[in-house]
Formats: C-alpha cells, sequence, structure tokens
C-alpha cells in the first residue's frame, strides 16, 4: 500500500512539474515580480494565455496524438529513440511562440524565457542523440538558471526563489527515479544542461 502511494505521489509530481509548464512559471515570476508588474492586468493576461496555448497546450496535445498514433505507452515514448518526434514539436511550438511574441513586439525580457527555453530543447535533443536525459530536470535547471541571470541583469535578490527551485528539483528528480524514467546521471545531467543553456542564453540575448 505505502508502495503504490509513493508511486502515485511520483507520477502526480511529474505531471505537475512537467517541462512545458516552466517556461509559463518563469514569465509569471517575471510579471510579479520585477518592473513588468506596472503592466495592465489584461496584457498580463493574454501574454499567460498565449505562453500556455503555444508552450504548454499546443505541444502536449501533439505528441499526446503522436504518441497514440504510435501506439506507445507513457514508458514507450520514453526510450530514447523515440523522443526525437516530441523535441521537434515543441521546438516547433516554441518557435511559433517567440514568432508570435516577437510581432507583438512585447518587452525584451519576455523573449529572452522563450530563447532560453529553445535553447534548453535544442541541447536537450542534441545530447538526446548520445545519452537519455531528464527534460524534467532541465527544464527545472532552466528555471535556477533563468533565475540567476535576471537577478544580475534587474538586481533582485533570487536566493529564496533559488532554494525553492532546488528542493523542486530534488522531489522531481527523485519522482523521475522511483518512476524508472531515468538514472541519477540523467537527471544530474538534465538539471546542469538546463541551468547553463539558460543562464548562458539570458545573458547573452
Amino acid at each position: 500500500m505505502r508502495e503504490k502511494q509513493i508511486i502515485f505521489a511520483a507520477k502526480v509530481l511529474s505531471v505537475i512539474f512537467t517541462p512545458f509548464y516552466l517556461p509559463l512559471l518563469g514569465l509569471a515570476i517575471l510579471l510579479a515580480f520585477t518592473y513588468l508588474s506596472l503592466l495592465p492586468l489584461m496584457y498580463k493576461a493574454l501574454l499567460l494565455l498565449a505562453f500556455w496555448v503555444f508552450t504548454v497546450f499546443v505541444p502536449t496535445m501533439l505528441i499526446r496524438l503522436y504518441r497514440r498514433y504510435q501506439g506507445w505507452s507513457l514508458f514507450e515514448i520514453g526510450i530514447r529513440e523515440r523522443r526525437v518526434v516530441p523535441y521537434v514539436i515543441s521546438i516547433v511550438s516554441y518557435l511559433f511562440c517567440y514568432y508570435l511574441m516577437a510581432a507583438a513586439h512585447v518587452p525584451h525580457f519576455m523573449g529572452a524565457i522563450l530563447i532560453a527555453a529553445l535553447v534548453v530543447q535544442v541541447a536537450c535533443a542534441i545530447v538526446n542523440l548520445f545519452i537519455k536525459i531528464s527534460t524534467h530536470t532541465a527544464a527545472i535547471g532552466g528555471v535556477a538558471g533563468a533565475l540567476a541571470s535576471f537577478s544580475l541583469l534587474l538586481g533582485f535578490n533570487p536566493v529564496w526563489w533559488l532554494c525553492l527551485v532546488m528542493v523542486v528539483a530534488g522531489l522531481v528528480g527523485t519522482s523521475r527515479m522511483i518512476l524508472r524514467q531515468h538514472s541519477l546521471r540523467e537527471i544530474v545531467l538534465g538539471f546542469l544542461v538546463g541551468a547553463a543553456c539558460s543562464f548562458a542564453s539570458v545573458v547573452l540575448f
């Protein structure tokens, strides 16, 4: 009974902290705790909605349709060789979202979030050609890297946010190992790749 509860909790954590939600979380943090909070409420709501549609809803639904078309389970699509198409779907969705944001002339830092997410996705796709990597922890690492870089650029203290991100990263990484989706090496590698790519993307962009 206890083992079933642990597995259920691991599944819930994996769903809640799916990689697609983390760019949206990054945008929400910027809109709440930086000068971008001065933007009109309706404008912020529309931005969050656009982010959700193209970084969460569209890639999630397309990947689900692809998985069902192939007749694969969630575990089967996690096999390294079968992750190429899901990576391509998410990258194209993020690119389209960035195109819309650029066309709408959104503030620079919002575009930087998408660029960071794109770079993390591309890096994960490239690494996946050689070794399996955790996109869950790569996405959380991306949040950590973005927080560190934005703290330098915007001059706010990220310590408490970084502590929260590290706790979440530990929980999610543990859940992925409990579900036998990744090894510890893949979990750690994912976080490091996400953090490095995100930090460099925001600073350089």
